[in-house]
């Protein structure tokens, strides 16, 4: 393992030394405007083999069954009916920008009742609203589960999520988003990840571009884009040779580390004070031997049992103090950390105690 990370360390840091690379813009920046928009509905999905919701735990499940069935002109008022291949669900989906009417997007479908398997289903129409409470989508279609199920008689297996699944293209777009992009005289560049640095190259990758000043970086976060000082004919235009203009990201100093897997990723500016680590383990064993004593045959008396414990500490030698020399790149650092010739997950113990001493100059970030 520590092999793979200073081989992995070794060679991010000889693409360092080299800069990062050049990122297109539209990998690093959100265009104002150019958005999707989340929709939600309230739907039944039927043709089910039995995996249905049990309409005594999920009433909701009838009264959506009994409005379907009233729309379609069937009176079920009164009746009672204990249908065990239908199942509430929840619809979701998001509406790509510039989606146009009669398009398709794709669906999720989630159960919300105790159905136990959405597999082989198939939605019936449910419209799709937005936050401003409009239709702006109508699904429909046969549900792909995800996953799978087996039930016997004394057991029952599970795999995936079963309750789950997608409708590839079951819905499509009935309402457009009223938004007029092409009136736009200005356009915000938004950074995924705001930084100064990044922002200004940013500004002046665009204004190289088009020979003028016609890009501005307001904040960390953002590059305003003035579209008359582009002389393209639209904004479409604009984003459309904005978009691909390479420019070189800066990024914070950070280490991440996994506890529970014992990875550790540092990112090339990573940089470390000159320090000395000592690590090593202390061992606590105690063990219980209880020694059970009984009378002799045929005598008076009772069986006792005297606790015999043996208890000891072992201290494993260790590595001694192990000095770890200021690092100018990340292959000098993990080399001068493989130095101590630790575990990955002894590796995060110290860059902890590295960072606590004021030593490792980055975020160190533990998930």
């Amino acid at each position: 393992m520590i092999r793979l990370l200073a081989l992995i360390a070794l060679t991010l840091g000889l693409a360092g030394a080299a800069g990062a690379g050049p990122v297109r813009l539209k990998d690093l920046v959100e265009f104002d405007g150019v958005r999707g928009n989340d929709l939600v509905g309230y739907g039944l999905v039927v043709g089910l083999n039995g995996t249905g919701d049990g309409i005594r735990n999920a009433p909701f499940t009838e009264e959506i069954l009994s409005n379907i069935l009233e729309r379609l002109g069937v009176n079920v008022t009164g009746e009672q009916f204990r249908p065990k291949n239908v199942a509430a669900v929840m619809v979701t989906a998001t509406l790509p920008p510039f989606a146009r009417a009669g398009s398709m997007i794709d669906i999720t479908v989630s159960a919300i009742g105790d159905a136990t398997s959405l597999l082989g289903g198939t939605l019936v129409m449910t419209p799709l609203n937005a936050a401003d409470g409009l239709i702006y989508a109508v699904g429909q279609g046969t549900v792909i589960a995800g996953g799978a199920t087996a039930q016997g008689d004394g057991a029952a297996v599970t795999q995936g999520v079963p309750t789950s699944g997608s409708v590839p293209s079951g819905a499509r777009v009935e309402r457009e988003v009223d938004f007029d992009f092409s009136s736009l005289t200005d356009i915000r560049l938004a950074l995924r990840t705001p930084d100064f640095t990044t922002a200004g190259r940013i500004e002046q990758a665009i204004n190289r571009e088009f020979g003028r000043p016609a890009a501005a970086m307001l904040d960390a976060g953002t590059v305003l884009v003035n579209i008359a000082a582009t002389q393209l004919p639209s904004p479409a235009h604009a984003l459309g040779r904005i978009e691909n203009i390479a420019v070189a990201p800066e990024r914070r100093a950070t280490v991440v580390v996994d506890q529970r897997s014992g990875t550790i990723v540092m990112g090339e500016d990573v940089r470390i004070s000159r320090v000395a680590v000592s690590q090593g383990n202390l061992t606590l064993r105690i063990e219980e031997a209880p020694l059970v004593v009984q009378p002799n045959p045929f005598a008076e008396g009772e069986t006792v049992i005297v606790p015999r414990s043996r208890a000891a500490i072992e201290e494993e030698p260790g590595l001694g103090l192990a000095e770890l020399p200021e690092g100018t790149s990340l292959s000098e650092v993990i080399a001068g950390l493989n130095a101590l010739g630790v575990s990955p997950r002894d590796m995060i113990d110290i860059l902890k105690s590295i960072k606590a001493a004021g030593a490792l100059h980055a975020d160190f970030v533990v998930r």
